[in-house]
Protein backbone atom coordinates (compact mmCIF):
# COMPACT_ATOMS: atom_id res chain seq x y z
CA UNK A 1 0.00 0.00 0.00
CA UNK A 2 1.35 3.06 -0.99
CA UNK A 3 2.24 6.00 1.34
CA UNK A 4 0.73 9.65 1.67
CA UNK A 5 3.26 12.25 2.52
CA UNK A 6 3.75 15.98 1.65
CA UNK A 7 6.83 16.26 -0.91
CA UNK A 8 10.05 15.92 0.66
CA UNK A 9 13.44 17.26 -0.35
CA UNK A 10 16.02 15.04 -1.12
CA UNK A 11 18.86 17.57 -0.17
CA UNK A 12 21.42 14.80 -0.28
CA UNK A 13 20.91 13.38 -3.99
CA UNK A 14 21.89 15.16 -7.17
CA UNK A 15 21.69 14.71 -11.28
CA UNK A 16 24.30 13.54 -13.19
CA UNK A 17 22.51 13.75 -17.28
CA UNK A 18 23.88 11.42 -19.80
CA UNK A 19 23.00 12.06 -23.18
CA UNK A 20 24.03 10.74 -27.12
CA UNK A 21 23.32 8.04 -29.33
CA UNK A 22 25.05 5.74 -27.07
CA UNK A 23 23.69 6.29 -23.80
CA UNK A 24 22.25 2.88 -23.26
CA UNK A 25 24.43 1.33 -24.64
CA UNK A 26 27.09 3.12 -22.35
CA UNK A 27 25.05 2.10 -19.47
CA UNK A 28 24.14 -1.12 -20.27
CA UNK A 29 27.93 -2.53 -20.03
CA UNK A 30 28.13 -0.66 -16.62
CA UNK A 31 25.19 -1.45 -14.48
CA UNK A 32 23.32 -4.10 -12.59
CA UNK A 33 20.34 -3.17 -14.34
CA UNK A 34 18.59 -3.89 -17.56
CA UNK A 35 18.35 -0.35 -19.19
CA UNK A 36 16.15 -1.43 -22.18
CA UNK A 37 13.76 -1.56 -19.04
CA UNK A 38 13.30 2.38 -18.47
CA UNK A 39 10.71 4.01 -20.07
CA UNK A 40 9.42 7.75 -19.56
CA UNK A 41 6.70 6.38 -16.99
CA UNK A 42 9.44 3.51 -15.71
CA UNK A 43 12.86 4.12 -13.36
CA UNK A 44 15.37 1.79 -12.41
CA UNK A 45 16.99 1.10 -9.76
CA UNK A 46 20.59 -0.12 -10.41
CA UNK A 47 24.56 -0.08 -8.95
CA UNK A 48 27.65 0.15 -10.60
CA UNK A 49 30.66 -2.32 -8.68
CA UNK A 50 33.85 -2.97 -8.77
CA UNK A 51 35.11 -5.89 -11.13
CA UNK A 52 35.95 -7.71 -8.28
CA UNK A 53 31.66 -7.29 -7.98
CA UNK A 54 32.00 -5.17 -5.11
CA UNK A 55 29.14 -2.12 -4.21
CA UNK A 56 31.00 1.40 -5.71
CA UNK A 57 27.47 3.41 -6.24
CA UNK A 58 23.79 2.85 -6.45
CA UNK A 59 21.62 5.25 -8.18
CA UNK A 60 18.22 5.94 -9.83
CA UNK A 61 18.06 6.38 -13.88
CA UNK A 62 15.21 8.13 -15.30
CA UNK A 63 14.41 9.31 -18.93
CA UNK A 64 13.07 12.41 -20.68
CA UNK A 65 13.39 12.58 -24.48
CA UNK A 66 16.65 11.31 -25.43
CA UNK A 67 18.65 12.21 -22.00
CA UNK A 68 18.97 9.95 -19.33
CA UNK A 69 19.13 11.33 -15.54
CA UNK A 70 21.12 9.57 -13.15
CA UNK A 71 19.34 10.71 -9.15
CA UNK A 72 22.70 9.85 -7.44
CA UNK A 73 24.38 10.60 -3.75
CA UNK A 74 25.15 14.14 -4.19
CA UNK A 75 28.06 13.60 -1.31
CA UNK A 76 29.78 11.16 -3.80
CA UNK A 77 29.07 12.16 -7.01
CA UNK A 78 32.06 13.54 -8.17
CA UNK A 79 33.89 10.23 -7.86
CA UNK A 80 30.77 8.33 -10.02
CA UNK A 81 31.31 11.19 -12.84
CA UNK A 82 35.22 9.91 -12.43
CA UNK A 83 34.05 6.47 -13.08
CA UNK A 84 31.80 6.88 -15.97
CA UNK A 85 33.87 9.41 -17.61
CA UNK A 86 36.76 6.76 -17.43
CA UNK A 87 34.39 3.74 -18.97
CA UNK A 88 33.34 6.39 -21.63
CA UNK A 89 36.30 5.93 -24.20
CA UNK A 90 35.00 6.56 -27.83
CA UNK A 91 31.54 6.27 -27.05
CA UNK A 92 28.94 8.70 -28.19
CA UNK A 93 27.86 10.04 -24.60
CA UNK A 94 27.62 13.13 -23.19
CA UNK A 95 28.04 13.02 -19.54
CA UNK A 96 27.41 16.17 -17.54
CA UNK A 97 27.26 17.46 -13.58
CA UNK A 98 23.97 18.63 -12.93
CA UNK A 99 24.01 19.31 -9.28
CA UNK A 100 23.55 22.82 -9.54
CA UNK A 101 20.68 22.41 -12.00
CA UNK A 102 18.13 20.19 -10.40
CA UNK A 103 16.12 19.07 -7.45
CA UNK A 104 14.87 15.96 -5.89
CA UNK A 105 11.89 15.61 -4.24
CA UNK A 106 9.70 12.45 -2.96
CA UNK A 107 5.96 12.40 -3.54
CA UNK A 108 3.93 10.30 -2.53
CA UNK A 109 2.16 10.96 -6.17
CA UNK A 110 2.99 11.79 -9.46
CA UNK A 111 4.25 15.38 -9.78
CA UNK A 112 3.25 17.16 -13.22
CA UNK A 113 5.47 20.33 -12.23
CA UNK A 114 8.34 17.96 -12.52
CA UNK A 115 10.49 17.28 -15.53
CA UNK A 116 10.73 13.39 -14.90
CA UNK A 117 8.55 11.65 -11.77
CA UNK A 118 8.20 8.46 -11.71
CA UNK A 119 7.47 5.18 -9.17
CA UNK A 120 10.40 4.63 -6.89
CA UNK A 121 11.36 1.11 -8.73
CA UNK A 122 12.52 -0.30 -5.48
CA UNK A 123 8.78 -0.42 -3.45
CA UNK A 124 5.56 1.66 -3.88
CA UNK A 125 5.20 2.56 -0.10
CA UNK A 126 8.28 5.20 -1.32
CA UNK A 127 5.69 6.61 -3.65
CA UNK A 128 7.64 8.90 -6.53
CA UNK A 129 11.25 10.11 -7.59
CA UNK A 130 10.86 13.68 -9.14
CA UNK A 131 12.84 15.51 -10.60
CA UNK A 132 12.23 19.56 -11.09
CA UNK A 133 14.61 22.83 -11.86
CA UNK A 134 16.58 23.88 -8.93
CA UNK A 135 15.30 26.03 -6.17
CA UNK A 136 16.05 26.38 -2.80
CA UNK A 137 14.30 24.32 0.04
CA UNK A 138 14.87 23.07 3.38
CA UNK A 139 16.22 19.84 4.68
CA UNK A 140 14.19 17.10 6.32
CA UNK A 141 14.75 13.98 7.95
CA UNK A 142 11.55 12.55 6.99
CA UNK A 143 12.70 10.50 3.75
CA UNK A 144 15.51 9.14 6.07
CA UNK A 145 12.49 7.78 8.62
CA UNK A 146 10.34 6.96 6.01
CA UNK A 147 12.92 4.12 3.99
CA UNK A 148 14.24 3.04 7.67
CA UNK A 149 10.11 2.51 8.49
CA UNK A 150 10.31 0.19 5.10
CA UNK A 151 13.81 -1.26 5.80
CA UNK A 152 15.47 0.30 3.10
CA UNK A 153 18.81 0.38 3.00
CA UNK A 154 20.58 3.43 0.94
CA UNK A 155 23.92 3.78 -0.42
CA UNK A 156 27.06 4.50 1.48
CA UNK A 157 25.06 5.51 4.57
CA UNK A 158 24.44 1.46 4.68
CA UNK A 159 26.94 0.06 1.95
CA UNK A 160 30.34 -0.03 3.00
CA UNK A 161 31.95 1.04 -0.17
CA UNK A 162 34.12 -1.20 -2.15
CA UNK A 163 33.05 -4.07 0.18
CA UNK A 164 29.71 -4.90 0.43
CA UNK A 165 28.03 -7.17 -2.04
CA UNK A 166 25.04 -5.58 -3.73
CA UNK A 167 22.98 -9.21 -2.86
CA UNK A 168 23.64 -8.37 0.56
CA UNK A 169 22.45 -4.82 0.60
CA UNK A 170 18.89 -6.76 -1.06
CA UNK A 171 19.13 -5.54 -4.73
CA UNK A 172 17.66 -8.72 -5.89
CA UNK A 173 14.47 -7.84 -4.00
CA UNK A 174 14.38 -4.18 -4.39
CA UNK A 175 14.79 -4.64 -8.06
CA UNK A 176 18.15 -3.22 -8.81
CA UNK A 177 19.74 -6.14 -10.50
CA UNK A 178 18.94 -8.06 -13.40
CA UNK A 179 20.42 -11.44 -13.92
CA UNK A 180 19.36 -12.11 -17.46
CA UNK A 181 20.66 -8.89 -19.36
CA UNK A 182 24.43 -9.97 -19.86
CA UNK A 183 27.16 -8.78 -18.88
CA UNK A 184 27.94 -5.75 -16.95
CA UNK A 185 31.18 -4.80 -14.34
CA UNK A 186 31.36 -7.21 -11.40
CA UNK A 187 28.76 -9.37 -13.35
CA UNK A 188 30.83 -12.62 -13.12
CA UNK A 189 30.59 -12.20 -9.16
CA UNK A 190 27.36 -11.37 -8.64
CA UNK A 191 25.91 -14.41 -10.67
CA UNK A 192 28.38 -16.22 -8.53
CA UNK A 193 26.51 -15.45 -5.49
CA UNK A 194 23.16 -15.66 -6.46
CA UNK A 195 23.75 -19.65 -7.79
CA UNK A 196 25.25 -20.55 -5.24
CA UNK A 197 22.87 -19.07 -2.76
CA UNK A 198 25.90 -19.16 -0.09
CA UNK A 199 25.09 -15.38 1.12
CA UNK A 200 26.33 -15.37 4.44
CA UNK A 201 26.00 -11.71 5.55
CA UNK A 202 22.65 -9.37 4.97
CA UNK A 203 21.15 -5.56 5.64
CA UNK A 204 18.60 -5.27 7.77
CA UNK A 205 16.33 -3.52 9.22
CA UNK A 206 16.15 -3.37 13.16
CA UNK A 207 14.77 -1.34 15.76
CA UNK A 208 16.73 0.37 18.26
CA UNK A 209 16.10 0.51 22.23
CA UNK A 210 18.23 2.99 23.88
CA UNK A 211 20.34 5.95 22.33
CA UNK A 212 21.54 5.33 18.75
CA UNK A 213 24.61 3.83 18.27
CA UNK A 214 27.33 5.82 15.79
CA UNK A 215 27.79 3.74 12.41
CA UNK A 216 30.10 0.44 13.09
CA UNK A 217 29.71 -0.07 16.56
CA UNK A 218 29.55 -4.01 17.00
CA UNK A 219 26.45 -6.13 17.82
CA UNK A 220 26.57 -8.91 20.19
CA UNK A 221 24.77 -11.92 21.16
CA UNK A 222 23.90 -12.78 24.67
CA UNK A 223 27.53 -14.32 24.90
CA UNK A 224 29.40 -11.15 23.75
CA UNK A 225 29.53 -12.45 20.32
CA UNK A 226 30.21 -10.10 17.47
CA UNK A 227 26.78 -11.14 15.26
CA UNK A 228 27.25 -7.50 13.07
CA UNK A 229 27.61 -4.13 13.36
CA UNK A 230 24.95 -0.98 12.93
CA UNK A 231 25.04 1.66 9.83
CA UNK A 232 22.57 4.37 9.35
CA UNK A 233 19.84 5.12 11.82
CA UNK A 234 17.26 7.46 12.86
CA UNK A 235 15.34 7.69 16.36
CA UNK A 236 14.40 4.38 17.26
CA UNK A 237 14.87 2.71 13.47
CA UNK A 238 18.24 1.66 11.49
CA UNK A 239 20.04 -0.77 9.49
CA UNK A 240 22.29 -3.21 10.70
CA UNK A 241 24.79 -5.65 8.94
CA UNK A 242 24.67 -9.28 10.04
CA UNK A 243 26.06 -12.74 10.11
CA UNK A 244 23.02 -14.55 9.01
CA UNK A 245 23.74 -17.87 11.08
CA UNK A 246 23.83 -15.99 14.17
CA UNK A 247 21.33 -13.84 14.62
CA UNK A 248 17.36 -14.49 14.37
CA UNK A 249 14.67 -12.00 13.80
CA UNK A 250 12.71 -10.50 16.66
CA UNK A 251 15.47 -11.44 19.30
CA UNK A 252 16.85 -8.50 20.98
CA UNK A 253 20.82 -7.74 20.97
CA UNK A 254 23.28 -5.20 22.54
CA UNK A 255 24.49 -2.58 20.68
CA UNK A 256 26.86 0.20 22.33
CA UNK A 257 24.39 1.48 25.16
CA UNK A 258 21.45 0.03 23.33
CA UNK A 259 19.39 -2.58 22.78
CA UNK A 260 18.87 -3.78 18.92
CA UNK A 261 15.90 -6.22 17.35
CA UNK A 262 16.59 -7.26 13.93
CA UNK A 263 12.82 -7.78 11.61
CA UNK A 264 11.57 -9.25 8.63
CA UNK A 265 10.60 -6.87 6.49
CA UNK A 266 7.65 -7.56 3.83
CA UNK A 267 9.53 -7.51 0.74
CA UNK A 268 12.29 -10.43 2.27
CA UNK A 269 10.92 -13.87 1.91
CA UNK A 270 11.75 -16.30 5.13
CA UNK A 271 13.15 -18.35 2.15
CA UNK A 272 15.38 -15.86 0.40
CA UNK A 273 17.84 -15.69 4.45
Amino acid sequence: MQSQFDPIPLNHRAVITISGTDRKNFLQGLITNNIEKISQQEALYAALLSPQGKYLHDFFISESGDTLFLDCERERLPDLFRRLMMYKLRADVEITDCSDNYSILATSNMSNAALVSCPDPRLSEMGFRSIHDVYEHKASDQYNMLRLIHGLPEGSRDFDIDRTLILEGNLEQLNGVDFDKGCYVGQEVTARMKHRANLKKRLLPIKVDGPLPERGTVITDENGKKIGDIRSGQDNMAIGYFRLAQMEFDKTYACGNAIVTPWQPDWLMKEEI
